[in-house]
């Protein structure tokens, strides 16, 4: 079997690598990637799974699907790559962390050090075609990405849940919440971040579930440069 993750994502995940669905999966990206233009590239599909290992995860914030405009996503929900304009759910997202803990808002949208302290960045879909919101719903992402969540919920060590709308919210009833925490918020996009999403305090309700969990907060302030 190739090596698909570089860490122990690999073994936890090898099972559905093997499955008939995800052998489908494969065969649909090869022929997208191949006649249309896909986001992210082909290189970052696993980016959340490879910044942040199995055992390194203290808090999982779900998303729907990559962003579909030019050279936005690269692999990490919410985030986009250095030098792109941020959107606007992630502008609503720094807003409520300014709200939350008093952070002035990055001037960029590159979330990779939240995911280099165990905050796991990852869609429910991993790929979409260029312009088309969710053209990849439906062909095997959701398995594999639950999967993710039943893995983490079998975990010993419990994760903050962060979970932002209806479809992330469908995903809990696969959490153990005698266990794990949930945060849950409408989603921060402008069509519904003010029905809940703003004034829902994610951060700091997290870093009390953290320390409460005997854990490390995560420190939310994004450096300003980039590497």
């Amino acid at each position: 079997m190739k090596t698909i993750i570089h860490n122990s994502w690999q073994e936890m995940l090898e099972d559905e690598f093997n499955q008939p669905y995800y052998s489908e999966l494969r065969e649909f990206l090869k022929t997208e990637y191949a006649s249309q233009v896909i986001y992210p590239d082909m290189y970052h599909i696993y980016s959340a799974l490879e910044l942040t290992p199995y055992e390194e995860v203290k808090v999982v914030i779900l998303g729907q699907d990559p962003y579909h405009g030019p050279n936005q996503a690269h692999g990490l929900s919410f985030s986009v790559q250095p030098g792109i304009k941020t959107p606007p759910s992630l502008v609503n997202i720094y807003k409520e962390l300014q709200d939350d803990l008093g952070y002035t808002p990055a001037s960029h949208g590159f979330l990779e050090s939240w995911a280099k302290q165990g905050v796991l960045l990852l869609n429910a879909v991993l790929t979409v075609r260029a312009g088309q919101a969710y053209s990849h719903r439906g062909q095997g992402w959701e398995k594999l990405t639950d999967a993710v969540i039943q893995k983490l919920n079998e975990r010993e060590k419990p994760i903050v849940f962060i979970l932002w709308g209806k479809p992330a919210q469908e995903k809990s009833r696969m959490i153990d919440t005698s266990k794990h925490v949930i945060i849950t918020a409408p989603h921060p996009s402008p069509l519904s971040a003010h029905r809940g999403f703003f004034g829902s305090k994610p951060f700091s309700k997290t870093n009390d579930a953290l320390l409460a969990l005997g854990e490390e907060p995560i420190n939310w302030q994004l450096p300003e440069t980039v590497s």
